[in-house]
């Protein structure tokens, strides 16, 4: 039950809001009966015509334009495995044209989980008594910082429930102080944030606070199983108002934004079309479309039946196939794979699926990075990650499967962000930039925190193999790379392009 005063403040915001939906300049661009003629009417797709949409998302590669919802409803409706085999080969080939063979690490930190909410499939929700919910004070937040910087992680997002005592105020703080936080060579970069839709009043303040990208999850675009897992009367229970979030941000100056689904609580086919028009929304209004894109798997929950018992839990096969289908639909953005998936299914997903960014060690207990050594704190945690391993070890996989690990938050502080980033993502240039700076953001790690097993493999194969991928593409830069790895050497950090 919440109390008097939490009740207080989300009937005032809920006022707040409707106003705002009364009077809001958008057009719904979700359009549920669009959506699935557009999928039933691509049943049955010819197969040639199914290869050519595949040699076009290729050739969008270079240009940064995305596939139309008929050109994906065609390959989501093929069943032909030849043609996924092509799929497959052809989401790793954009991945590597736009990013290169890099891939970025980040870890989420939970900073509050009191939530006035009641989402069906989520721990965090105010009716459920059985998860113990918690929001960190400034200091006891420092700490938390400390110990996941000393694991080497540079960069970070910040989650947050809905509640008073996590407001845009709260958010603010939080920022500011995990930048404060040195220890030693650690710190982090770059703060993202993942937190309730705002006021663009709010997004100001919170921008100014210095975030990277703002992300919400609309969780399903499907209006009535939206209706069903937020009950009316909460502040998620309006639609519009969440769908919109990430235009107000854009509003605010917020230069990087990024959607997301939690794929489970409807038909991911449909899901993914709804992404795409989301994407297509964003473009159409600002021409800034996502920083990225992010799509869960639905995972256990304590106390949470429905995270087992959905209809519409997403199997393997069509997970492996939506994650593809996201990076030949929208060429130019980050893909974003979570620890809710198991080891083998991350490393599975990430040749075939174009990822581009993965969070590793990750605990997402609020206080779970001063307590590292316990995996899943269940009574605490939101839902069951499937792949604690520690960062180090991630990073080991990722070295023995020729990745580059990459801590990179240099795009943010040199302004490569928003209306400034989509042209280098949208013409394939920005790999030039994530490789160099992979490379360096990856020699601090071995330098400061790797094991053994790391710090050889990654001098003696990844850093060589980059280095000569450097040497070759961009010879400019060879030079300076070569030059601030030294400097690295002689205890100087935080080199960049």
């Amino acid at each position: 039950m919440l109390t008097e005063k939490e009740n207080t403040w989300r009937d005032n915001r809920l006022e707040q809001i409707r106003q705002w939906e009364q009077h809001c300049k958008y057009p719904n661009f979700i359009d549920d009966n669009l959506i699935w003629t557009t999928i039933n009417q691509q049943t049955n797709p010819d197969k040639q015509k199914a290869f050519d949409i595949v040699a076009k998302a290729r050739d969008n590669s270079s240009s940064g334009t995305m596939l139309s919802p008929q050109d994906v409803a065609v390959l989501m409706n093929s069943d032909d495995p030849e043609l996924w085999d092509a799929i497959f080969e052809t989401a790793n080939w954009i991945k590597r044209h736009v990013y290169g063979n890099r891939i970025v690490l980040f870890a989420p930190v939970y900073v509050s989980s009191p939530c006035v909410n009641n989402c069906a499939y989520c721990g965090f929700r105010q009716e459920n008594a059985k998860v113990k919910k918690s929001t960190l004070n400034m200091d006891e937040l420092k700490d938390e910082i400390t110990a996941l910087v000393d694991t080497g992680h540079k960069r970070t997002i910040l989650v947050y429930g809905e509640h008073p005592l996590s407001d845009a105020q709260y958010i603010c703080q939080t920022i500011e102080t995990v930048y404060t936080v040195k220890s030693g060579y650690g710190e982090i970069r770059r703060a993202n944030i993942n937190a309730a839709p705002m006021f663009v009043p709010e997004y100001k303040d919170i921008r100014s606070a210095g975030i990277g990208t703002y992300q919400i999850f609309q969780e399903t675009y499907h209006h009535d199983t939206y209706k069903k897992m937020h009950p009316k009367g909460t502040l998620k229970g309006e639609y519009a108002w969440r769908l919109f979030g990430l235009h107000r941000a854009i509003e605010a100056g917020i230069d990087d934004v990024a959607p997301g689904v939690l794929f489970g609580l409807y038909d991911w086919r449909f899901e993914l079309l709804a992404m795409l028009y989301h994407a297509m929304a964003l473009e159409k209004e600002f021409g800034i479309g996502p920083h990225t894109m992010s799509y869960p798997r639905m995972v256990s929950a304590v106390n949470t039946p429905l995270a087992d018992h959905s209809r519409y839990l997403v199997s393997d096969n069509d997970f492996k196939k939506l994650v593809a289908l996201i990076r030949l639909m929208c060429p130019y953005t980050g893909s974003i794979l979570t620890a809710r998936e198991k080891p083998a299914m991350r490393h599975e997903v990430v040749k075939i699926g174009g990822v581009s960014q993965m969070d590793a060690g990750t605990r997402i207990g609020v206080g779970g990075y001063g307590q590292i050594k316990q995996e899943n704190m269940p009574d605490k945690q939101q839902f069951i990650i499937n792949d604690p391993r520690s960062l180090d070890d991630f990073v080991l996989a990722l070295c023995q499967q020729g990745y580059l690990p990459s801590f990179c938050t240099a795009g943010y502080r040199e302004g490569r962000t928003g209306a400034n980033f989509m042209p280098l993502a949208k013409q394939a240039s920005v790999k030039n930039f994530c490789i160099a700076n992979g490379i360096l953001t990856f020699k601090e790690y071995l330098l400061d925190y790797a094991s053994p097993k790391v710090k050889q493999i990654g001098n003696e194969v990844v850093i060589p193999t980059f280095a000569k991928w450097i040497q070759q593409n961009v010879p400019q830069l060879a030079g300076e790379v070569t030059n601030k790895l030294k400097m690295e050497e002689h205890q100087q950090r935080d080199q960049h392009f």
